[in-house]
């Protein structure tokens, strides 16, 4: 894991020993090593423009999948709580003061859409729109129909793709999580930057929905927003 720690320059020591608790845990190609590099790839371009504490957002980002819930859980709601639970017992661990260990347990638990809590610190605003990024555009996309494959529901309804005379179940088909979830994503960015570059990869995921319903039924309504 050295490798991956060393993208977290100059806190690779932390990133390598946080790593440890974050992989001990189940993963799924969701919601692996490759999505906390993303994340924290979209952290970076955040705080070049936003600022924020940089060891608190490395701590952060690795630890804010750390304990694994299944989303189709009835624990799923919990597992941001349960995250920064776990984080904060790590970082209690490597003598962290108390100020800076809630800082990073807030920003776990705000980073989870599930959880509805609203970020108040700028490292967790930045880390909830960090997150959020990897949630839309092509990855985004790819992260949806993964899940969805792993829990074997269909693409769509073969009768109804768009929703047009039903209710939209993401639970059901893929598709309506664009509609349920992607497609409002937009809107709840905190930060300026987060929210300029939401809004290209809305657009990418707005596009991708209109050219498939297009080819599972060529009279399907688009989705204009």
């Amino acid at each position: 894991m050295r490798s991956v720690a060393s993208r977290f320059a100059p806190y690779q020591e932390l990133a390598e020993h946080l790593l440890q608790a974050t992989i001990s845990e189940p993963m799924d190609a969701a919601h692996d090593v490759g999505h906390l590099l993303r994340v924290w790839g979209n952290a970076e371009r955040l705080m070049a423009e936003e600022g924020g504490d940089r060891s608190v957002l490395t701590a952060a980002t690795l630890l804010h999948d750390c304990v694994h819930v299944p989303k189709d859980s009835p624990l799923r709601l919990s597992a941001s709580s349960m995250a920064a639970e776990k984080a904060g017992r790590v970082l209690d661990s490597l003598n962290w003061t108390a100020g800076d260990v809630e800082k990073v347990r807030h920003a776990i638990e705000a980073h989870s859409f599930s959880a509805g809590i609203v970020p108040t610190t700028l490292e967790a605003k930045i880390l909830q729109d960090a997150d959020r990024l990897d949630a839309i555009g092509h990855i985004g996309i790819a992260r949806c129909f993964h899940v969805s494959g792993q829990m074997n529901r269909p693409i769509c309804d073969l009768f109804d793709p768009g929703a047009d005379r039903r209710a939209l179940d993401d639970r059901a088909f893929a598709m309506d999580h664009f509609q349920t979830k992607l497609l409002t994503l937009t809107g709840s960015f905190q930060t300026a930057t987060g929210r300029r570059l939401a809004r290209v990869r809305h657009d990418k995921v707005r596009d991708f929905l209109n050219g498939l319903l297009e080819e599972v039924l060529p009279d399907a309504m688009t989705v204009s927003h």
